[in-house]
């Protein structure tokens, strides 16, 4: 059992001598200037979206209340068709409307992916130039001493290399 015990101790007190920084990555993401151009261009396209469904739902909605203000004007027949034209219609636009959606839910994680890219380089090369063993994230911390907090060096790093991220 002391042997068991022993083995144990070892790398302990090896961890124990190492200084651990961690960094808050989410601040990062929403604070660089490369992150701000990022999420301003997703609430950009997200306003479009909602504008764009909302001048579509005003259409459709006009069009309906024609629909139903013809209704006794038209034949069953001709209602039907009509009807049926505008569901079509309803059917395309929400296509494009659920096409863009998942194009702009694409673009976040392509750029979220990229982005993160960027900030592993710059987390090597800040560890590499302070000796720093080990960089964890703010998140997955219970307590630690603010001192170990290296987010404010590695965002004026981050921004010194990457003042924009490209997505492809």
């Amino acid at each position: 059992t002391l042997k068991f015990l022993f083995i144990f101790l070892i790398p302990l007190n090896v961890i124990a001598n190492e200084k651990i920084y961690f960094v808050d990555i989410d601040y990062i993401i929403f604070n660089s200037i490369a992150g701000k151009k990022i999420s301003s261009h997703i609430q950009d396209e997200s306003k479009k979206i909602n504008l764009e469904f909302k001048e579509y739902k005003n259409q459709i909605d006009k069009k309906k209340k024609e629909l139903l203000n013809q209704k006794n004007v038209l034949s069953n027949e001709e209602f039907q068709k009509k009807y049926v034209l505008l569901e079509e219609e309803i059917k395309k636009l929400n296509d494009i409307i659920k096409r863009k959606n998942t194009d702009l839910n694409n673009y976040k994680n392509d750029s979220r992916d990229e982005f993160l890219k960027k900030l592993k380089i710059v987390l090597h090369e800040y560890a590499k130039n302070k000796s720093i063993q080990m960089i964890i994230q703010k998140r997955n911390i219970l307590l630690a001493k603010k001192e170990l907090d290296v987010t404010k060096d590695v965002i004026e790093l981050f921004d010194k290399n990457f003042k924009v991220v490209e997505v492809n």
